[in-house]
């Protein structure tokens, strides 16, 4: 699977977060339900000083069992007390850039990243969704290195 190494500056996210793991049987729901509630739910809206209309998907604070995930935008500043806000850390990542069905092309990625030998530093990765056609999304995944 192709990628390349790219350095990002911080980058803060604002969104709805929940817990989970890739053992949970409800990981997909609860994911799902993130998603929906950004959209459906009006958390979009309540999103202010969005850098773009990019929907990201981060998958932070990384343990041995589990992990945050955070739907959200990347914001210029936090000013939604009600909402989560993550920080993307500066550094670097193998990014991964993605055409397909949505749900296909993240699934299938995912899937390869986890089987790749890539010097992972856990320290925040992300989705970052640049249109939402779901027959034909444009995505890049970034998975943190350790530098």
């Amino acid at each position: 699977m192709n990628y390349e190494i790219v350095n990002l500056n911080e980058k803060t996210i604002v969104g709805v977060s929940t817990t989970t793991s890739n053992d949970d049987p409800k990981m997909g729901e609860k994911i799902g339900k993130l998603w929906m509630d950004l959209y459906q739910g009006g958390v979009n809206a309540k999103i202010k000083n969005k850098v773009n209309e990019y929907a990201i998907g981060l998958y932070s604070d990384y343990t041995e069992k589990d992990y945050v995930v955070t739907v959200g935008n990347e914001v210029s500043k936090s000013e939604n007390s009600a909402l989560t806000t993550k920080i993307i850390p500066a550094g670097k990542y193998a990014k991964f850039s993605l055409r397909g069905h949505m749900q296909k092309v993240v699934a299938e990625t995912w899937g390869e990243i986890w089987q790749m030998d890539l010097d992972r530093s856990f320290t925040g990765d992300f989705e970052e969704y640049l249109n939402s056609d779901v027959e034909n999304s444009e995505i890049n995944i970034y998975i943190a290195l350790k530098e």
